[in-house]
């Protein structure tokens, strides 16, 4: 039977490791090894992987400046000569924790394709309190909704918990030695922004299928305050756009580029909608039509119908309209914050790292 090994990357994470290791021993097809990868921690991180016995172990980084990518590739090049090209490698944040299923369905998944070179989860937020926080679980209840409708096809495995094959992991790492992909030899690319995104690419542009199959759900923290989730949205999307342009323009890549595409232009539509309709009131020529009534019903439906799966209180507040409508508008406004940012070659802040733009983008 394939052996799964998971690594939860980890940086000052005592609070949230136990439940993140518990929710894996927890697992129908637990995992033959945990290892906490602990970058640069300063509190009891390392302690609780060593102390935690059985299955878990840690792997302590040493003189990394490349954030997760490099804590991920310093751990993987001690692990992967030790696997055979049948195992499987789990990367699952601190922060989050695996539906119970999570293994079983993905390795059942990827069986079923030989094609499969990774199986992303489906991310959907942890607690939701506040109508900020709420909105961030619409958002991801609706993008869950649209990958069962593309035939679980993943768009971006996301970093919450993504499982792997060792061969593809060492196709890539060759793949970047010999210059076919950018980012070096490692596996991660150590200058990439998301390196979720980039390694989807990466995996795409070798063959691999990426798949997110629905019952593969993982809860994940969502970011409690406007400007944490400015920036957050802020990296995404700079991300992004480093990765397309990392690299280039190819089947691969043209799907996220018309997705970029489409995102700008709604948001124009969306904004010249609201000028000619404020214009039309200010000259009294404001005059409810029959048919756009039933687009914009349409359209309301649409909007309440893909939060079904929420809960009581999500659906309650995608029925309300407005706190959709302007968060959709936040997102947006990041986005063209980011392509302000790389018109103007100026840098981007996240914390405590800055990241010239002017390198990002070429």
């Amino acid at each position: 039977m394939d052996r799964v090994i998971a690594l939860i990357p980890s940086h000052n994470e005592e609070a949230l490791l136990p439940a993140a290791i518990r929710a894996l021993e927890e697992q129908t097809t637990a995992p033959a090894r945990i290892v906490v990868v602990s970058d640069n921690s300063t509190d009891r991180t390392t302690a609780i992987a060593a102390e935690w016995g059985g299955t878990v172990s840690h792997f302590e980084t040493h003189g990394n400046r490349d954030r997760k990518a490099g804590a991920l590739n310093q751990a993987l090049a001690t692990l992967l000569p030790e696997l055979a090209e049948t195992d499987w490698v789990l990367v699952v944040d601190a922060d989050s924790s695996l539906a119970p299923g999570f293994i079983a369905r993905a390795l059942a998944a990827a069986a079923a394709d030989p094609g499969v070179g990774a199986v992303g989860g489906i991310f959907l937020a942890e607690n939701p309190h506040t109508v900020l926080e709420r909105m961030q679980a619409l958002e991801y209840v609706r993008y869950a909704r649209e990958i069962s409708r593309d035939r679980a096809r993943a768009r971006v495995l996301t970093g919450t918990a993504t499982l792997v094959r060792v061969a593809a992991l060492r196709a890539i790492s060759q793949a970047r030695a010999n210059a076919t992909l950018p980012g070096g030899g490692g596996i991660y690319h150590p200058r990439a922004l998301c390196e979720d995104f980039e390694l989807t690419v990466a995996l795409k542009r070798l063959g691999y299928r990426c798949i997110s199959p629905r019952d593969c759900i993982v809860r994940t923290e969502v970011m409690p305050t406007l400007g944490q989730l400015w920036r957050q949205r802020t990296r995404w999307q700079r991300g992004a756009l480093q990765c397309i342009a990392m690299h280039g323009a190819s089947r691969v890549t043209l799907p996220y580029l018309r997705q970029q595409a489409g995102m700008t232009m709604g948001l124009i539509a969306t904004a010249l909608l609201w000028l000619v309709t404020a214009w039309s009131l200010w000259s009294g020529m404001f005059d409810l039509r029959p048919f756009w009534c039933l687009v914009g019903l349409v359209f309301y439906a649409e909007r309440v119908v893909s939060a079904w799966r929420a809960d009581g209180r999500g659906r309650l507040l995608a029925a309300c309209a407005l706190p959709d409508l302007l968060y959709d508008y936040l997102i947006g406004a990041v986005n063209c914050f980011v392509w302000v940012q790389v018109a103007l070659r100026r840098e981007g802040k996240w914390g405590l790292s800055t990241i010239d733009a002017s390198r990002t983008m070429h």
